[in-house]
Formats: C-alpha cells, structure tokens, sequence
C-alpha cells in the first residue's frame, strides 16, 4: 500500500511538471489555433502600420496608446452633456471675457490629495483649456466658489491636459468633469452647469436640507430669489411630518426645501392660512406658477409629486436644462422642433397640450435653428429643414421614435402623446438610401437593408459601428478592409460596416464609434457579441473564429502564385527589351 501511494505521489508530480512546462503550453495553445499559421496576417499589419490606433494628437489622451486603444469613445467628437450619443462634436470657440476666479483653487498633482484630506467639502472641476463648455462654465463655477465661501465649501479646479495622472486616476472622460468629496470620498455632479445650480445642490449636501422661514421678510425674500421653491406648510417644525419633508429634500437636489407652521408666510406662498396641514407647495416662475400638494405626508409621496411637477409644462432644450430631461424618472417624450420665428405660431399649442400629461411625459421644445444645440439634436432626431416637426421619444434606454404626421393642433397632439404613453405607435428608424451597388469587400449596411444583410441566419456577420468624423474609425479602416480582404472567399461570413450617425436599428446600439458587434448565424434573434478583442487583423480573424457558428478555414495566399506573376512580369519585360534592341 505505501508502494502503491509513492508511485500515485510521483504520478502526480510528473503530470504537474509537465503541465507547467512552457513549452507544452505554447504547445497546447497552438493546438487549440489548429496549428493555423497566421504569419502572413501579421505581417500585413506590420508593414502597413494601421493596425494599431495611434493618438498622439488626441488632447484627450491620458495614458499610453493601449490604454486609449480600449476606450471606444473618442472624447473630441462627443458633446459631454448628458444626451443621447451623436448629438454633434463640440466646435471651436474664442477664449471670450476673462473671468475672475479668485476663490478656485488650483489643484495638481502634488496637493490634490492633501487638500481634500483636510477640507471637509472639495467640489473639483477637471477641464481642458481648449473646452467649450468649460469656458461657459468657468464665470458660473467662479461666482458659485465666492457664495459658497461662507458655507465653508471650497470649488477648486484641474487642468486634466496637464495633470494626466489625476485624470486617469479619477476616471474623467470627458469635459468638463466636476467631483464633490465629502471627508476625502468623492461623488459626481452632473447636474446644470449654472452658479444657482452648484449652489443649490451643495448646500442640499452640507447643510440641513429644509430651511425654516419664520418671519414675512425671510418669505419675501426667498420668493425673489428663488426660481423654483417647495414650501411645506405643517403644523410643527419637528416631528414625525418635518422629517419625511426633510428626507424627500435630500432625494431632490435641484430645488430648495422650505417649512414653515406660520399661516400669514403660508399665505404668502400661496397656501390659505385655513389649508389641512402638513401640506406644501411648489412654485415655479413659468407658466404652471404655482402646485399644490395635500397628499399623504411620506418620503415616497412627495418625491413622487416632485418629480412629476417640477419641470415647466414645456422645458426648452439646452445645454443647462439636458441633465434635468434626461435625469427625470419620466422617460418617455414629446418633442417640438421648430425655428425661432415659427416659436409664437406652435409654442403654445404644443404647451397647452402638454397640460393633460403632466407626471406621464415630459414635453421638449428645440430650436433647430439654434447651431450650438438645436441643430445637433434635430440631426440625432433625423430632422431635416426648417418645418416645423413632433417627434415622440421613449427614452435612452431603448431610444424609440416616433413620428407624428397631421396637423399641429392641440387635439392632434394629444392623441398622438396618449398613444406615446400606452406604447402604441410604430418606431421610426434613420435610413440612408440601399446602395445601388454592394460588391465591396466590406458590405455597406444602412438602416433599410439591415435585416437583409446582418440578420441572414444563413451568415457570421461582423458590423463595425462608426461615424465619418471619428478619428479611431478613420484609423481603423485601413486594418478592417484588410480583413475584409483576407476574408472574402468565405461565403458564409460577411465583414460589414453602417454610419451610425445616419442609420438606426434595434439590434445595432452603439455605445461610442467604433463599436464592433458580430451577429453569429443561427441566432440572430439573441443580443450581438461586442468585439473587444484589438484592432488587428489577426485579433479580429481570431475573435471571428472563435465565435463564427458556421466553420470556416482561411486559405493562406500562395507563394507560387507570387512567384509567376514576377516570373511573367520579368518575360514581358525581356521581351519588351528585345522588340527594343531589334528596333
């Protein structure tokens, strides 16, 4: 029995041994690549330099360029306000009046860190001198730091092109990034990108989230200074009530919180001093001025009522409103898209219908003809021209449009916002025209042949996702023709590629450019598989292998076929040289 256990012992030894052995493992890797020989790939690559991205210009690269390699958003050709992808690239803009900012602190590498760890509130702007937005921002955020100096908050700011360590570390990937640190720990802020906004939503954090008014000159003074203000009317200033408002206010940081038990303060918010108490009231300085509330007194309740009332009847699109849309828990949308001088002619109609679906959709209204925002949404929508347009919206998640086709009157919007809500209209999807001709290496897909082309159960399809002006596309395409090229003879596979910028479809979401999906055969009613192997000829043949549900083998060229053709060239030439000499 010991005998038997000594040579289970060495047995054991021995199979580990050769396991771990480098060379069996080169050896067993190669077997599980069919001993396939993929020199002649890489040396394509090679010689051609494409096959990685390079982004050596790009002043949104903080690391190294394999690092840049996984990132799949190119920052220079994305807009950085929370909105759907591929609402247009940020232009130049001038440096514009200078701003005094003597209240940001600068922070770089060297005191970041000590500075948070002994402050207890830090909001920290990470910017590029060269942003846009940053430069719109800088007068907001600089009158933000001088207000909030008595609250002991510090707003500080990072050149993020010339600290890229810091950048790297706190993940920014676009501009401008603004973090909040309470105690050393840090959250976003993504909420607008105005001094009243900044201040508003720090002093929710620091402070005691409901403020109590207990004199008419407080009242006052608050109704002027506020854009939208919620005042609880209770019947004590603690208590069970006084906490709920309180927990509510810390949900919602974009509005104010206030409580009083006083009935000539109530009054003059709108409350009638003999109103059931608690009960509050939102006021807003747009057309729906003034909301009451007289429901059940909970976090929950109140939140809810909030969120749905909050918002004007109809919110204008900008840079400053896009967090509180897109943020808002109702998803679903109607927009109007019209230019400034069609504003009086459809504005109200569209705001009177908005009336009948407060809490179930928010109503948009975009200026198409505003260049800066406007116009970049109206493309994202795929609206063209200066006509007046409605298009519904479920939302990002899944991005559906739909279509409204009448007359603009109230009645017609609102039958077609009821059919928004309850799911019943057909999405409408972007489309370039089919090609006349697809004969290429690479299939051009558009919206309308995407079914045709991608979906056939019958092919491995590969689909890059790009957009024209997206530098990693343009870097790309070199290296994705290759292989398109190398692949060509397989009749089951198709290496595809479609415009996201002016195609849509459900199956195709693009969360940057490129974004690479491969469909396999068989089982296209499941999700894509995202490629997120590296941009070479050989990773993409050896991610497609992988994953192609219909085998395949890749014939490698023939080096005799090379061979006579520089053996006829040489013929041709020195018989080229003796009709010459003959002459």
């Amino acid at each position: 029995m010991p005998r038997q256990l000594i040579l289970l012992t060495l047995a054991c030894l021995l199979l580990f041994s050769l396991l771990a052995s480098p060379s069996l493992a080169k050896t067993a890797a190669a077997a599980d690549d069919d001993d396939e020989d993929l020199t002649f790939l890489e040396s394509d690559d090679e010689n051609d330099g494409a096959a990685k991205h390079t982004h050596q210009s790009d002043p949104h690269n903080f690391g190294s360029d394999d690092e840049a390699e996984d990132d799949d958003e190119d920052f220079e050709n994305y807009d950085d306000f929370e909105v759907p992808q591929g609402f247009g690239r940020e232009e130049e803009e001038d440096d514009g009046p200078k701003v005094d900012d003597k209240d940001v602190v600068v922070l770089t590498d060297r005191n970041l860190s000590d500075f948070v760890d002994s402050n207890k509130y830090v909001m920290v702007e990470f910017y590029a001198p060269w942003c846009g937005h940053c430069k719109a921002l800088a007068p907001e955020y600089a009158a933000a730091a001088t207000e909030l100096k008595t609250e002991n908050v510090v707003l500080a700011k990072v050149d993020a092109t010339e600290e890229n360590g810091l950048a790297e570390n706190y993940e920014v990937q676009g501009f401008p990034t603004i973090l909040f640190f309470v105690d050393g720990e840090h959250k976003p802020y993504n909420g607008q990108r105005t001094k009243d906004a900044i201040v508003t939503w720090i002093k929710k954090k620091v402070g005691p989230g409901v403020y109590n008014i207990t004199s008419t000159e407080d009242a006052e003074r608050i109704l002027t200074a506020e854009n939208r203000v919620v005042l609880g009317f209770l019947d004590s200033l603690v208590g069970p009530s006084s906490e709920e408002f309180a927990a509510a206010s810390k949900l919602e940081d974009n509005i104010n919180f206030f409580q009083t038990d006083d009935p000539n303060i109530a009054k003059l918010f709108h409350i009638e001093p003999s109103a059931k108490r608690p009960s509050l009231v939102l006021l807003k300085k747009e057309a729906e001025k003034v909301t009451h509330y007289d429901g059940i007194f909970t976090k929950s309740a109140i939140l809810g009522f909030i969120s749905a009332n909050k918002l004007p009847l109809v919110t204008t699109f900008t840079r400053e409103s896009a967090p509180s849309i897109f943020d808002s828990p109702i998803k679903k949308q109607v927009m109007l898209f019209t230019t400034s001088n069609d504003t009086e002619k459809f504005f109200p109609v569209f705001q009177d219908a908005a009336r009948y679906f407060k809490g179930k959709l928010i109503f948009v209204y975009i200026k198409i003809d505003d260049e800066d925002v406007g116009r970049p949404v109206a493309n994202y929508f795929g609206v063209e021209g200066d006509t007046a347009k409605i298009i519904g919206f479920s939302g990002l998640e899944d991005a559906k449009k739909y279509i409204f086709d009448g007359e603009i009157t109230v009645e017609k919007i609102k039958e077609f916002a009821a059919n928004v809500v309850e799911d019943k209209l057909k999405p409408f999807y972007k489309s370039d025209p089919i090609p006349e001709t697809n004969e290429g290496d690479v299939k051009i897909v558009v919206g309308n042949n995407f079914d045709e082309i991608v979906l056939d159960e019958s092919k491995d399809v590969l689909l890059e996702i790009y957009a024209p002006w997206c530098g990693h596309c343009q870097a790309l395409e070199p290296t994705y023709n290759k292989l398109a090229k190398h692949l060509r003879g397989i009749e089951s596979l198709v290496i595809a590629k479609m415009d996201g910028t002016t195609n849509e479809h459900p199956k195709a979401k693009a969360e940057g450019f490129p974004t690479i999906l491969f469909f396999p055969a068989g089982n296209k009613s499941s999700d894509p598989i995202a490629v997120d192997s590296a941009r070479t000829v050989v990773a993409f043949y050896k991610f497609i292998k992988k994953h192609a549900a219909i085998p395949f083998k890749l014939q490698k060229p023939s080096t005799s076929t090379s061979s006579e053709k520089t053996e006829v060239k040489e013929d041709i030439k020195s018989s080229s040289g003796k009709v010459k000499d003959e002459l």
